[in-house]
């Protein structure tokens, strides 16, 4: 006798639904570059090769990125996470994901598949928005913002980018939690 799996875990259904959503954006890439290439070939070769510049551009990030989940899949447990960044808003994870969004360096397109895999193992929206909403604030560049505009500014414009990251981060938690009720 087959085993019946329980409603949304997997069946042949999600497992088909889960493959188009994946291939659906680099299909239709595809499409459009076959289009491209039939009407104007030499701007599809232009095309391909800034795509190709790009992919060379982004490859070293991802791969280091794809690194470091593997290590916290092997050293970071679900437990661990939830502790600091789980769905209550406490002092220390605030504090945490602020820090971590400010210090954060590269690629925004690095840090996707990092905070997503965060947000599988139970970092709540809140931490997650406020992140990135702290990645605004770049110590490096503060310095050079205060040359040109003055400390004042600089000191004011920071903290309400860092306000406006936890107030991001709180609007969006409370509308995921309506959203889910």
């Amino acid at each position: 006798m087959s085993e019946k799996k329980p409603k949304g875990t997997g069946g042949n259904g999600t497992e088909r639904r889960r493959f188009a959503h994946l291939t659906a954006f680099p299909l239709i890439m595809a499409l459009i570059y076959s289009v491209v290439a039939l009407v104007n070939p030499e701007q599809a070769i232009t095309a391909m090769k800034v795509s190709g510049k790009v992919l060379l551009q982004t490859a070293p990030a991802l791969i280091v990125t794809f690194g470091i989940l593997v290590l916290l899949n092997m050293l970071v447990t679900p437990a661990h996470i939830k502790r600091f960044f789980g769905k209550g808003m406490k002092a220390k994870g605030i504090i945490l994901s602020s820090a971590a969004g400010i210090l954060s360096m590269g690629s925004i397109y690095a840090w996707y598949p990092l905070l997503k895999g965060f947000r599988e193992k139970g970092v709540s929206d809140f931490h997650l928005a406020n992140f990135l909403g702290c990645r605004a604030v770049k110590i490096p560049l503060l310095p050079m913002m205060a040359a040109y505009f003055g400390w004042a500014f600089t000191l004011i414009l920071t903290i309400l980018m860092i306000f406006s990251a936890l107030l991001t981060g709180f609007g969006l938690s409370t509308f995921e939690s309506h959203r889910k009720a």
